[in-house]
């Protein structure tokens, strides 16, 4: 059985892709294997992010965990009509936590 494979693109990289698609008149899979499997790709290799920059990103993916969080609770209260001064306060103390950690956390990398 045939495996599927996905990956996102941006609307630029997408409109890219199918430019190059349709110039090679195959379909978008036969494009994608063809050049994948007969090495018609470049490589590029990533630097290995510092420790520092690791802790960076940890710290920013899981502020913005919490800012969704924030966002799905002040969401869900609007719908249905139960935010109070209570709730858009425990939000701002959340948002200043979020601010003061992250704050913290970048100005020691550079």
């Amino acid at each position: 059985m045939a495996k599927r494979v996905g990956f996102r693109l941006t609307d630029a990289e997408h409109r890219a892709y199918l430019a190059k698609v349709e110039a090679s008149g195959m379909s978008a899979s036969e494009f994608f294997r063809d050049c994948v499997l007969t090495n018609c790709t470049r490589i590029v290799a990533r630097q290995p992010l510092s420790n520092d920059k690791k802790r960076v990103l940890l710290v920013v993916n899981k502020s913005g965990n919490n800012l969704n969080q924030i966002a799905h609770v002040l969401n869900a209260a609007r719908l249905d009509s139960s935010a109070s001064e209570s709730t858009y306060l425990a939000a701002l103390d959340a948002l200043e936590s979020i601010e003061l950690l992250l704050k913290a956390h970048l100005q020691n990398v550079a």
